[in-house]
């Protein structure tokens, strides 16, 4: 049986997104499995459900960008010595780089391990450069290696560890297509998303970069060919952002399917929007990291169509590669959308990315650094 390790997490915040939810799931992993999870950061609304899974969370703020922010060295400095810690997993910038500067004030003899994620696609720069350093890093694609290795050649690629994001089997089941009493139920909340036609879904926060524009255009199109096509965008509503909801309403009306589309919040019940629809948009007009909507709704087995650049084209290609189309082709997304939506893939035998999987994979870099001790 292995020795129990000690790891801490650093990152900015618990408020949401999937740098968070990776966090709490490999806190829940290393609980599980017998050893000590703590999670450093500023807290947030998901601090509950991090404290649900027996880890532990200090609240120190470390991804504030301003001066003061150096104070915090000591701090974990503290925390790392009082605490045995054996791993520190930093999956952000800045923590990573006061992680760093706290560990080079420790003796070598007693100084944890320094583990870094890179989770996304940041840009190029000295600052960015600190997540390129941990003993061992994670990196979420292959897409995100070869970025890495692009970016910073000087980097030891034997260092570096690809281990995709993981879809819970359980949360993102399998769902009938059509299935009709889901699209029933998300009809009620949003009326306009009724009718007999294919429901459409872009899941993503409010902004320009996540493709609300292309999704509109393509819903006009499929209208202007007689289909009684929907669409649907949850997360593109929220705070600050009514000027860009704004424009888009005005844009789907332009294109004669402003009745035909609803913009809401974030739903908290994603399999079931999943459930609901017809085909699955990821038309992020910046290259993604990984793509978890990808997996999320293949799990559900729903198609998915989206371009084929970064994170996105990489889980396309392998998994379903009609629904991959050349970045901002609008003529190739509508072809690719009839298609889909005539011809719906078969569903894939297994999917390989698992929640299990990463957090399997994540423990054993653990120990693999262990070993090495």
């Amino acid at each position: 049986m292995r020795r129990p390790l000690t790891v801490v997490q650093l990152l900015p915040a618990l408020s949401s997104g999937g740098v968070e939810r990776s966090t709490i799931e490999i806190a829940a992993a290393l609980v599980a499995a017998g050893h000590r999870a703590i999670v450093v950061s500023a807290g947030g609304r998901l601090e509950p459900a991090l404290r649900a899974t027996g880890a532990a969370h200090v609240t120190l703020d470390i991804g504030a960008k301003r001066p003061g922010v150096l104070v915090h060295v000591r701090a974990l400095r503290r925390l790392f010595a009082d605490t045995g810690a054996d791993i520190v997993h930093a999956r952000s910038r800045l923590p990573a780089w006061l992680g760093w500067l706290a560990l080079r004030g420790l003796p070598r003899a007693r100084r944890p391990r320094f583990v870094t994620t890179m989770h996304g696609l940041n840009s190029p720069s000295r600052y960015s450069a600190i997540m390129a350093r941990g003993e061992r890093v994670i990196c979420v694609s292959n897409t995100v290696r070869d970025y890495l290795l692009r970016h910073y050649p000087r980097t030891d690629g034997a260092r570096l560890r690809v281990i995709p994001r993981g879809v819970d089997i359980a949360q993102f089941p399998a769902a009938p297509l059509p299935d009709r009493a889901a699209r029933a139920a998300v009809a009620a909340l949003h009326p306009t998303l009724g009718g007999s036609g294919p429901l459409l879904l872009l899941p993503g926060r409010g902004t320009r970069l996540k493709g609300h524009g292309d999704a509109l255009g393509l819903l006009a199109v499929l209208r202007g060919d007689g289909i009684d096509a929907r669409l649907w965008m949850p997360g593109a509503r929220e705070a600050g952002r009514a000027a860009y909801i704004d424009g888009l309403e005005r844009e789907a009306d332009a294109l004669g399917c402003g009745d035909a589309m609803a913009i809401t919040a974030p739903t908290s019940h994603i399999a079931q929007a999943y459930a609901a629809s017809d085909l699955v948009l990821q038309l992020s007009r910046k290259p993604e990291a990984f793509g978890r909507t990808v997996v999320e709704a293949l799990a559900c087995v729903r198609p998915v169509l989206g371009w084929a650049h970064g994170g996105v084209g990489e889980l396309l290609a392998e998994l379903q590669p009609a629904g991959a189309v050349p970045p901002f082709d609008a003529v190739a997304l509508a072809r690719a959308a009839r298609e889909l939506l005539a011809r719906p893939p078969p569903r894939a035998a297994t999917m390989p990315y698992t929640l299990r999987a990463m957090q399997d994979a994540t423990l054993a870099v653990y120990d693999e650094l262990d070993d090495d001790n």
